[in-house]
């Protein structure tokens, strides 16, 4: 079980990188589409014009790029609908220039985490499916592996809460430790941490026999209840 229990370790963040490379991604296809332009004097306009063709798919997986990343009411994805309908007398490559800039805007502001609202989001929704994943573990009978996967769910909004506040994040008693001082949470809730990281290091450490099936049960309970409260 020890695979299928490390592995969410590395998930936590996959959305998040996922969304980060597609902005990459569209990046270069906006480079290629751009790459197509060309010399015009028909019609009411003269100018550079592009593919228009590649434009119209380039501009649809954007839309829908930052609809998912920045949300449909930022102000980068309502900027982006109001420009792509591109002005009346401009060429579609001056149009392009437009969307472009909205684009890497936006881009820019979620590589830098500004966007934490959606981090947050995208992240409460990976620690809810780790800890489905947990209880469905329990369920299978594998009270080790849930109680491994729960903890990395608690290590790492816990990781998260120390880098928002500016503290170095930690082992997960001296995280404790120093989010409890730092007033991020009370007395009460350190306690709470300090049961379910002992549960913790029993699991990861081989100690099956130092906690309960219910103690797993309740651990998963109060990660959820931590996460829902803090990310």
């Amino acid at each position: 079980m020890t695979d299928a229990a490390v592995a969410p370790h590395h998930q936590h963040m996959a959305n998040i990188s996922l969304l980060s490379r597609r902005f990459a991604d569209l990046t270069e296809q906006l480079a290629a589409v751009e790459a197509t332009k060309a010399y015009s004097d028909s019609g009411y306009t003269r100018g550079y014009r592009v593919d228009s063709e590649a434009y119209t798919n380039w501009k649809t997986k954007a839309r829908h790029l930052l609809a998912t990343a920045c949300g449909q009411n930022s102000v980068h994805f309502k900027d982006f609908v109001d420009k792509e309908q591109g002005g009346g007398y401009s060429t579609s490559h001056e149009d392009l220039l437009q969307v472009r800039a909205v684009f890497n805007a936006a881009k820019e502001d979620f590589d830098g985490g500004y966007l934490n609202s959606v981090r947050s989001m995208v992240q409460a929704e990976v620690f809810s499916t780790e800890l489905d994943q947990a209880n469905e573990l329990m369920k299978g009978g594998y009270i080790v592996a849930a109680a491994v996967i729960a903890g990395v769910v608690l290590e790492t909004t816990m990781r998260r809460l120390c880098e928002d506040a500016g503290i170095e994040p930690g082992s997960l008693n001296k995280m404790n430790a120093d989010l409890t001082k730092a007033g991020i949470y009370n007395l009460l809730v350190n306690k709470r941490i300090t049961a379910l990281a002992d549960i913790r290091n029993n699991a990861a450490h081989g100690h099956p026999n130092k906690f309960t099936k219910d103690d797993v049960v309740d651990m998963i309970a109060k990660v959820e209840a931590f996460v829902a409260d803090h990310v």
